[in-house]
């Protein structure tokens, strides 16, 4: 069954990617959860994402576009990326969770993928 693991992180967590002090340790521990996610056969995809603050929002209100720069809201935790992944079941999905950097100081949300729509 395919999971999408949503990962959020806190403001702290995107200024340690420019910190040169703290980039080092924070891309190092997401390359082995990659690297480990990957080895394991189970990734479908994934992608990191750009700080919160690239973002724009669109809206349709009255028929218009309306464009927003960054988040749809103010947050103490922000999306930092995804995966999804091919597991068995939940608990597998949630053992991966607990895999990932964001699980420290952030949170990871499992949410499982609806079955591909018939037309």
């Amino acid at each position: 069954m395919e999971y999408m693991l949503i990962m959020t992180e806190t403001a702290a967590d995107f200024a340690k990617r420019n910190d040169p002090n703290q980039a080092p340790a924070y891309f190092g521990a997401w390359a082995a959860y990659v690297k480990a996610i990957a080895e394991s056969g189970i990734m479908v995809s994934g992608l990191g994402l750009q700080p919160p603050e690239t973002a724009t929002t669109v809206r349709i209100r009255d028929g218009k576009r309306v464009l927003h720069d960054g988040p749809y809201a103010e947050a103490k935790e922000m999306l930092g990326g995804f995966f999804v992944i091919n597991v068995p079941d939940l608990d597998a999905a949630l053992e991966w969770a607990a895999r990932s950097p964001s699980a420290e100081s952030g949170c990871v949300e499992v949410r499982p993928a609806l079955p591909p729509m018939n037309h």
